[in-house]
């Protein structure tokens, strides 16, 4: 993937904004996480996963989740031609209009570290990916935890240890999740140091456009050309 294409930050929010969309739906409608998942056809590890905007579960489970709240619908527009311009000849089509244009802008509170773990968890799901491709990469993460266990610094030691664990079994969604356990992971993690300065540089503009708004829609590039 080429991050300079693509923005894997806003995707990532995007997912976690529906993530979170989704939780305060079930809380509202009063429904506790057994009956959720019970309803969706789903277990309860599946829901937490697609509540915590995890990219791991299909499109179709979130479409279940989304139905059992009330909001497929959402994505049926979507799916359909409800945003297209009308046929031929008709009022929908004559219509001077512009189309509509969408701003998807980062509301997390600064003060609460919900950027700064946002940008943690993308350097992380790269970071992973990369490591995927090339496994030369654990070996250079682990000699930087092996550094850091040997400067016997006691405070972050238990979670040193995990982190060669992790390394060892690939066990990578321990990383990647919103718990307070994985957030601390990701702040003692040496997986981050295997990064290239060009794909971090990347994923750090990418947040900084956050911060002040991503626009999505406008004018259609194929029109332009």
């Amino acid at each position: 993937m080429n991050l300079s294409e693509s923005s894997i930050v806003l995707e990532r929010q995007l997912l976690l904004q529906l993530g979170d969309r989704l939780k305060r739906l079930r809380k509202s409608h009063g429904l506790g996480t057994i009956e959720m998942a019970k309803r969706a056809g789903i277990s309860r590890t599946t829901l937490a996963s697609v509540e915590a905007g995890d990219p791991g579960p299909a499109i179709g489970t979130y479409l279940r989740v989304m139905s059992v709240l009330g909001i497929g619908g959402e994505l049926a527009l979507l799916a359909g031609d409800a945003l297209q311009p009308g046929p031929a000849g008709t009022a929908a089509a004559r219509s001077k209009r512009s189309r509509p244009v969408v701003q998807i802008t980062v509301s997390a509170d600064e003060s609460h570290h919900q950027v700064q773990d946002l940008q943690s968890l993308a350097l992380h799901e790269e970071a992973i990916r990369l490591t995927r491709s090339d496994p030369g990469l654990v070996a250079q993460a682990q000699e930087t935890l092996d550094r850091w266990i040997a400067s016997g610094n006691s405070r972050s030691i238990a979670l040193w240890r995990e982190w060669q664990e992790i390394l060892r079994s690939s066990a990578w969604r321990r990383v990647l999740g919103r718990t307070r356990r994985a957030q601390e992971l990701r702040q003692a993690s040496p997986l981050t140091a295997v990064l290239p300065a060009e794909t971090r540089k990347c994923v750090l503009d990418q947040v900084g456009q956050l911060r002040t708004g991503v626009v999505l829609g406008g004018p259609d590039p194929r029109k332009e050309a």
